[in-house]
């Protein structure tokens, strides 16, 4: 009965949230993949993939056929939570510290955290580990999460190499049984359970198909065996499969379940493919032959549009979205925000003003003729401080200007072989024109760091790892675990804030304490703000340097020393924090 009043009501207001005076407004499911690119479905084309159930929902669902979002992960995840550019919210990279959204940003976890909502996230978050940038402090009531970019990364539960690992559940260290994504798809079905009547957003962002560690269950892998390629590629289409699997139990579960109609769900991409042609030059790597991204130029970081178009299916059949209907004007990343709110009834706070826009004219109506020729800017900005035009592309829906110096009419050369910059001075103008409004505006915060709080009441002690190194940095910065196996040389400096005056513990560790690796350095020194820098013998067998000292309230830094016999010097890779009294 439920379900028939949902759909005799979805039939007299299609696109109208049932939420006043309806049983229950619309859930919403957020799926982002990782590294998979436009071309790694077999709807779009894909030779080889077996995606059936993501072709179900690609047959079911309302299709975004000009969807961008950013050519890397933390930049994608920070505008997807915002609904404003990376470079307005301070996330312009995925490690050295700006990969943190700012602490003055709204997320989407807050808006329907606000609204009501009961939100959880499960996966992958990569926009801060610690108070007051982790999911658990930005919106959502559950969060059980990996730490930094990805599974195995430096960040993460030492160890963890997508099987049997310890993931961060609220706050938590604690294992799970299984391989990643079953776990993330498990997590959320336990989440979804757990909210009975209440309305939930779900946000599902899988670290698969990255390839921190290369690693799928082998009956996924095995099932690509018959095709002439490597095995990097078997893992990559393993991992998606994989995905695929887990996204047909979670529909049928929805289902059962009679949750399916008046559920809101979003299937997208975080960039372009990790493996898309010509990935890695040919000395590199075995035959790339079979790689495919369905004519699109680049892949994951590029500033073409294999970098940046990604697929977004939006499934929604109580809200008359389905039936396989397609959009081909320029949407983004930015538009799921005002998009959700307008489809779930909610108003978005005044502070609250995304770049991006409520594209529900357009799911109502995918030739509305009202809607506007807008502009939108892709940056890829893996520096300290951004540059103006490094790796940038101003997009239309007709136009691509790259950098300032190529101009592509993608309607005419969708594979962007073509400069055409030379005839078209008026839209170059006109395009310039907007990135450098924009930048007018952004460039004026781009000196400001968010930086890492310790002594905070939230969370004490706290965790600082070489992966969030920030310039003045030496050597190499270890931003995996192989990378700390490996003992990379390198030292850097983390920006702090100190959230209490008071007495502090901080433990200089080559390798987390759970790992129990004795230093092989003589001495281990630090220094605060740029002071004296304070040294001590290490004691043969220990896995740590403690020091104890008065931290005054306040931004600061610190830097770390491990020094060697032979005079290898590197920064410790792990530091323990640790407000013990206030003075």
């Amino acid at each position: 009965m439920k379900r028939l009043l949902r759909l005799f009501l979805a039939a007299i207001y299609p696109f109208t949230a049932l939420v006043a005076g309806a049983e229950h407004p619309p859930n919403v499911i957020l799926i982002m993949t990782d590294d998979q690119g436009y071309g790694d479905i077999a709807a779009h084309g894909h030779p080889h993939l077996k995606t059936p159930n993501m072709d179900r929902l690609w047959r079911e669902s309302v299709r975004l056929e000009h969807f961008h979002v950013d050519a890397t992960c933390s930049p994608t995840r920070s505008a997807l939570m915002t609904g404003r550019f990376p470079g307005r919210v301070g996330v312009w990279h995925t490690t050295s510290g700006r990969n943190l959204l700012r602490t003055d940003e709204t997320t989407m976890g807050d808006v329907f955290q606000s609204a009501g909502y009961r939100t959880g996230v499960f996966g992958k978050w990569h926009l801060g580990d610690n108070y007051p940038y982790a999911a658990r402090f930005r919106g959502f009531d559950d969060a059980v999460v990996h730490a930094g970019g990805g599974v195995g990364q430096t960040p993460d539960y030492w160890g963890n190499d997508y099987f049997e690992d310890h993931y961060d559940d609220n706050g938590t260290w604690r294992p799970f049984q299984g391989y990643c994504t079953d776990v993330w798809f498990g997590e959320a079905l336990r989440f979804i359970r757990e909210s009975g009547d209440e309305p939930f957003f779900l946000y599902l962002p899988t670290n698969a198909a990255h390839q921190t560690r290369p690693h799928v269950p082998d009956r996924y892998r095995a099932l690509y065996d018959d095709v002439d390629t490597n095995d990097r590629l078997r893992i990559f289409w393993g991992m998606i499969t994989n995905i695929d699997d887990n996204l047909g139990v979670l529909l049928d579960r929805l289902e059962d379940w009679d949750l399916l109609d008046n559920t809101i769900l979003v299937f997208m991409g975080d960039n372009g493919s990790t493996m898309g042609p010509r990935m890695y030059p040919e000395n590199e790597r075995a035959d790339w032959s079979a790689t495919y991204n369905a004519g699109l130029r680049g892949w994951k970081g590029s500033h073409y549009d294999g970098g940046h178009r990604s697929f977004c299916f939006i499934h929604h059949p109580a809200g008359g979205l389905g039936g396989g209907r397609e959009i081909h004007r320029l949407t983004a990343h930015l538009d799921l925000l005002p998009t959700l709110a307008e489809l779930c009834g909610i108003a978005l706070p005044d502070h609250v003003v995304p770049d991006g826009k409520s594209i529900v004219p357009l799911l109502q109506n995918p030739d509305d003729e009202s809607w506007p020729d807008r502009k939108l800017l892709i940056e890829h900005q893996r520096v300290h401080i951004p540059e103006k035009w490094r790796d940038t592309v101003i997009m239309t829906d007709r136009w691509r200007l790259v950098n300032n110096e190529e101009l592509h009419d993608i309607q005419a050369d969708p594979g962007q072989r073509d400069n055409v910059i030379a005839a078209h001075p008026e839209v170059v103008a006109q395009l310039a024109g907007f990135y450098d409004a924009y930048w007018e505006q952004v460039s004026k915060r781009h000196h400001e760091i968010s930086p890492f709080y310790v002594g905070a009441e939230a969370q004490n002690p706290v965790q600082l790892n070489a992966h969030d190194w920030m310039p003045p940095r030496e050597g190499r910065a270890p931003w995996n675990q192989p990378g700390v196996h490996n003992r990379v040389v390198g030292n850097g400096t983390w920006n702090v804030h100190v959230a209490r005056t008071g007495r502090y513990r901080l433990t200089l560790r080559e390798r987390p304490a759970v790992a129990d690796f004795p230093l092989k350095a003589e001495t281990a020194a630090l220094e605060i703000g740029g002071g004296e820098k304070i040294t001590q013998a290490v004691e043969e067998g220990t896995s740590g340097v403690e020091f104890e000292m008065d931290l005054e309230k306040g931004d600061t830094t610190l830097r770390t020393w491990l020094d060697e016999a032979d005079g290898t010097s590197r920064g410790a890779f792990f530091v323990d924090v640790e407000f013990l009294e206030g003075t």
